[in-house]
């Protein structure tokens, strides 16, 4: 007997299929060994043959034992288990907040008023409260996300309902003014989404107080200031903005001035009124049969022809657009952008948008072809004005030791943020006026503005303040003119002329006469008849 256990454990295949079978390995095993590797794996109790060796059920007897010793010992975590959370894409939670209490509150606010309903003029003191502390001009969102906008008014019931699912699923101002402006099941804002708040900051807003009647003004006024914010806060360029987006901007933050600021003119990122009547009296001069429409041969007049044909034609292309409308037009939400890209080209939305423009194969990298593509057409006007045009080969070595690309040859979107003279770049290329506004200014002076870059107002900013006031100074000559055209007696005695927009200042009310007295018979706002 003790020859035949020597025997078994020296046998080369037995020991190797032990082997296997102590490891777990699933394979086709003999009929004797089937029957012990399915008590094994399922924990049941061990089956002994009388066919095999005391040897080998011993052995399987204590793979057995070792098996069931595993289950009863406690599985420490894995190591991911432990790592504590870190992405909240709806803010981080708050530790110990009481939704009850902050309910009551709001319940409390709800009593003082008739049947407990609330209006829209009335739901500033609903968000001020310390229940939902909102800026005040959160409460056309909070009205319209509980209701309000179909019946005009919203129940206590109502907003509470609203108010607690904010609460439990919202943990920072970004994620709840989301919720709130979105459509139902949407994670993002579109453009359409902003416009019954902005409506609310039309209406109530004591610096657009003269804007109140000139109901005309206000959808252009709305549309100016949605297309701001997606210029200055959408960063991805899909049209949606997310929450993510919203928390990294400053829109937010501007909104909470507005219940501080009563000059709106202050708040120039987004809200500035004086922004608008420049953009918009830019546009209504290019827009030369007023539909709101614009083509190639009316952007063409902007700014003296400054801007080059070809580059015309790639903005007229979809590069930088939603999409072309009829005809190859442009709409005014699309000057907008063009606009303000084209008077501040220092900033990263200007800088990735006439980028686009200019990558013409769109491989994401300026090649020379497409630099002396551009270039060509600025020699030639260069020419035209008697003024002797540096050679491509030497204007590219001045671009190239200006930008410092990474890839020899090839201009990346990272190379043009990356150098602090990106404006002079651009315009080198496509804008004729400016071009030769940077060559004959001081090399010293340029760079020392390259590095005083956001310590001081932007380009943009600078050119609205000009443009208004040069926009102000002629409609006080229009206005002088109709003063002494106008007789004591006739019926234009008291009316002040506006061939654009109102400006800011000392203008109440409308006139009430007739839309074909007051307004164009066509879509856009302009002449306007405004009283004193």
């Amino acid at each position: 007997m003790r020859m035949k256990e020597i025997s078994l454990r020296q046998d080369p295949d037995l020991r190797k299929e032990l082997a296997l079978l102590a490891r777990g390995c699933d394979f086709v095993l003999p009929s004797r060994f089937k029957k012990r590797l399915k008590a094994f794996q399922q924990g049941q109790q061990p089956y002994i043959s009388p066919t095999m060796s005391p040897v080998a059920n011993g052995y399987y007897f204590c793979l057995f034992q070792q098996a069931q010793a595993k289950k009863e010992e406690p599985v420490t975590p894995a190591l991911s288990e432990s790592i504590p959370k870190f992405y909240f894409p709806r803010g981080q939670p708050q530790a110990n907040i009481n939704i009850d209490n902050l309910i009551s509150k709001i319940e409390k606010i709800f009593s003082q008023f008739p049947d407990e309903r609330v209006t829209l003029k009335d739901m500033g003191l609903v968000a001020k409260v310390s229940a939902c502390e909102c800026p005040l001009y959160w409460k056309a969102p909070l009205f319209h996300a509980a209701g309000g906008d179909r019946r005009g008014h919203v129940s206590v019931h109502k907003f509470v309902a609203m108010w607690r699912k904010v609460l439990q699923t919202c943990h920072d101002d970004a994620s709840k003014f989301l919720h709130l402006l979105a459509k139902p099941g949407c994670n993002y804002l579109e453009q359409e989404d902003f416009i019954p708040f902005l409506q609310d900051v039309v209406d109530s807003h004591t610096g657009l107080a003269f804007l109140k009647e000139a109901s005309d003004f206000h959808s252009r006024y709305i549309t100016t200031v949605v297309q701001r914010i997606f210029y200055n806060v959408n960063r991805s360029w899909t049209g949606k903005i997310t929450c993510s987006e919203l928390r990294k901007s400053s829109f937010l933050q501007n909104v909470a001035l507005l219940e501080e600021e009563e000059e709106i003119n202050q708040l120039t990122e987004f809200f500035s009124y004086e922004h608008f009547y420049v953009i918009y009296c830019k546009f209504w001069e290019l827009d030369t049969d007023h539909d709101l429409y614009i083509d190639q041969r009316d952007l063409m007049r902007h700014n003296d022809q400054a801007i080059s044909h070809r580059m015309t034609e790639r903005l007229f292309s979809g590069a930088v657009t939603r999409k072309v409308h009829k005809e190859g037009r442009l709409s005014y939400a699309d000057f907008v952008w063009f606009l303000i890209s084209e008077e501040d080209k220092k900033t990263e939305t200007s800088i990735e948008y006439w980028f686009r423009c200019m990558d013409l194969d769109g491989d994401g990298v300026l090649s020379m072809y497409e630099l002396e593509y551009f270039y060509q057409e600025q020699s030639q006007k260069l020419e035209a004005m008697a003024i002797e045009p540096l050679p491509f080969e030497d204007c590219l070595c001045q671009m190239l030791d200006m930008v410092k690309p990474e890839i020899p040859g090839k201009i990346s979107l990272r190379d043009l943020k990356r150098c602090k003279l990106s404006h002079i770049f651009f315009d080198t290329f496509f804008n004729i006026e400016k071009y030769l506004d940077h060559e004959q200014k001081d090399p010293l002076l340029a760079a020392r503005d390259a590095e005083t870059v956001g310590q001081e107002i932007s380009d943009w900013e600078r050119y609205a303040a000009e443009e208004y006031d040069n926009l102000v100074a002629e409609e006080t000559c229009v206005e002088q003119e109709v003063d002494q055209s106008c007789s004591p007696g006739s019926d234009n005695q008291g009316l002040r002329v506006y061939r654009y927009a109102p400006p800011t200042a000392g203008y109440q009310t409308v006139n009430q006469q007739s839309d074909e007295d007051l307004f164009s018979k066509t879509d856009c706002a302009g002449p306007v008849y405004l009283s004193v």
